[in-house]
């Protein structure tokens, strides 16, 4: 998630999108793997270990499905700045204003409105950044919602009824009704990226510039002129389009492989200026290789596997400093629920518990993350303490048991043969299979399953063995990581794309929430990072209420149907990465939001 709030701050690392586990060293880089100029000494300069198969393959600051990677929200945010950034960079979760356009959110007495002022920021080619930009970006989603990642229906854009200039800086949205208002600020404007109007606002690159984004035709045809252009990886350092930004950074080099080298943005005027003109982020594809370059002292911020975690003296003799970087995230498999052969088994709420007492959490966290992770039984984070978690997630509604799951399975109507379970008892009726599963289903499933980390190995081989103990045959496939997230989305059972079973998106690929851990694009009917179409009508009115509720009660009553109707197979949420940061860079906490931030970044002694 992810597959990791994207767009923004929802995504897979899903927002979707903080994925990292182990990774080797592409070769065939832009200047080859690494460059030695950080480690021979520069203060100017710093190379930062992507993670492992997690490949930055979009700049355009709006998200779509397929690109809901961590890395990619980090390199668009020191682009184009958040009109409000909600980061954990400082040590704590709030709004950053040194990397906000935004200098205030004022909202109504009656919560039914809010009205934002933007600070005195100009583009980098010079042209003022105001309300206009802001009413760009609003006019681009609001017609293309269905496109964008981080659209839940019911929610932005279709909550906001109205976005109103006041002037060049200040701004009011109207919305249907009161909101939570700090959710609204989290989940829903932290959202919102300005983009120059002044030089987006076409749909060739040799049309005129007009305000073609203020009709719903034209808006469509500027968001597919913008995204095309997107999809153009090669041209990223060289396209004029990408030249106009507001952030800390612009983009030298950006490779094919992954390799992207960022510069500061000589022009920038906002608060967060770069401390190190040139950050190399380097792409790996196995910890092994990434490894070595930590041990040639080639790379100045890297990561090593849990299960490495023995030989932390090791690098700690070779100048660097180990440190755990934990996460607000939750981790799991998605369900397909429209897969034509295992979509009906996977809407059997005994089917799915079977499934989940079968996932040894526990166990998992102990020995395939070397205790680097903590069960998760619901959708709120656990890593973390927080007042969002109810008791019934933190009880385990599911405790693990083959013979219990075992057990179910044969009460509903399944027959252990040869080793796998088989349905013998179609039908609706009790000690049956349930509607749409038909006689001599077998209880096979296969998941899609992030390529190029042991760990993700390990955990997959580990459930294999657990769910053949209840008569659950399961078969591994693997892809890098934006090969999964492009194959795992939504879909209806008669489509050719609607193959899939069960997706995985890396052992730390993770959903990685905004502050306010609200459920409206992950798990509402029709939500866009809703990858298998989970939908549960009770459900979707406990999400609306935690988007309108301030009370922590209305968080607490969803955190606990979904324990209980497990929507996915929860997993075990595992550090985001276990960083090894040279000695002497300093100047940023590790973002539990999963976020890089290259322009916090210093060195005090190199």
């Amino acid at each position: 998630m992810f597959l990791a709030h994207t767009a923004n701050s929802r995504r897979w690392a899903l927002v979707a999108g903080a994925a990292v586990t182990a990774g080797a060293l592409l070769t065939g880089c832009s200047g080859g793997g690494t460059s030695s100029s950080s480690a021979s000494g520069s203060s100017d300069t710093i190379n930062y270990a992507l993670p492992a198969n997690f490949t930055p393959n979009w700049i355009l600051p709006v998200g779509t499905a397929a690109h809901l990677n961590t890395n990619n929200s980090s390199i668009s945010q020191s682009l184009w700045e958040p009109l409000i950034a909600y980061d954990g960079s400082a040590g704590k979760v709030g709004w950053n204003k040194d990397n906000s356009l935004a200098t205030a959110a004022d909202f109504a007495k009656d919560s039914k409105s809010v009205t934002i002022t933007l600070g005195d920021r100009h583009w980098s080619d010079g042209k003022q950044i105001t309300s206009r930009d802001v009413e760009f970006w609003f006019n681009l989603v609001k017609a293309n919602k269905a496109d964008w990642a981080s659209y839940s229906p019911g929610k932005a854009p279709d909550n906001w009824t109205s976005l109103k200039t006041v002037d060049d800086t200040h701004f009011t949205i109207t919305f249907d009704q009161a909101y939570n208002q700090q959710w609204m600020l989290a989940n829903e404007l932290s959202m919102i990226r300005p983009m120059p109007q002044h030089v987006w606002d076409k749909t060739s690159d040799s049309g005129s510039v007009s305000d073609l984004d203020r009709t719903a035709a034209g808006a469509k045809k500027v968001w597919a002129y913008l995204n095309d252009a997107a999809k153009k990886i090669s041209g990223y350092a060289t396209d004029p389009l990408w030249k106009t930004v507001s952030g800390p950074y612009t983009i030298k080099s950006f490779s094919t492989a992954g390799k992207v080298q960022l510069t500061a943005n000589a022009k920038y005027d906002g608060g967060g200026k770069a401390n190190i003109k040139t950050v190399n982020l380097l792409p790996f594809t196995t910890t092994d290789a990434e490894e070595n370059a930590l041990r040639a002292g080639t790379v100045d911020y890297g990561y090593i596997n849990a299960t490495n975690l023995s030989q932390e003296s090791s690098f700690t003799a070779k100048g660097y400093t180990v440190k755990p970087w934990s996460g607000w995230a939750i981790t799991y498999m998605p369900y397909n629920f429209n897969n034509p052969a295992m979509g009906a088994v996977f809407k059997q709420l005994y089917a799915r518990q079977a499934i989940q007492m079968s996932v040894d959490q526990t166990t998992l966290s102990k020995v395939v993350f070397n205790g680097t992770a903590v069960p998760t039984y619901g959708p709120i984070p656990q890593g973390q303490s927080s007042s969002f978690v109810s008791s019934e997630q933190k009880n385990n509604p599911y405790p693990f048991s083959t013979a219990k799951a075992k057990q179910l399975l044969t009460g509903h109507g399944w027959t252990e043969q040869n080793g796998t379970m088989v349905c013998t008892a179609p039908g609706t009726g009790d000690n049956q299979c349930g509607a749409g599963v038909d006689k001599g289903t077998k209880f096979r499933m296969q998941v899609l399953s992030q390529s190029g980390s042991t760990v993700t190995d390990n955990m997959m081989s580990a459930l294999q063995s657990s769910f053949a103990k209840t008569g659950i045959d399961f078969t591994i496939k693997t892809a890098p990581v934006n090969s999964v997230l492009s194959q795992a989305g939504q879909c209806k059972a008669d489509q050719a794309g609607c193959k899939w079973q069960l997706s995985f998106f890396g052992t730390a690929g993770s959903w990685y929430f905004p502050a306010y851990p609200s459920g409206d694009s992950l798990f509402a009917t029709g939500g866009g990072s809703n990858f298998g179409s989970y939908s549960n009508p009770a459900v979707d009115k406990l999400i609306t209420q935690t988007t309108t509720s301030s009370s922590d009660e209305a968080v607490q009553k969803y955190s606990a149907a979904l324990a209980k109707d497990l929507p996915v197979i929860w997993l075990p949420e595992p550090d985001y990465q276990v960083s090894v940061v040279k000695k002497g860079l300093d100047g940023f906490a590790q973002d539990s939001l999963a976020n890089f931030h290259p322009a916090m970044w210093k060195w005090t002694t190199k």
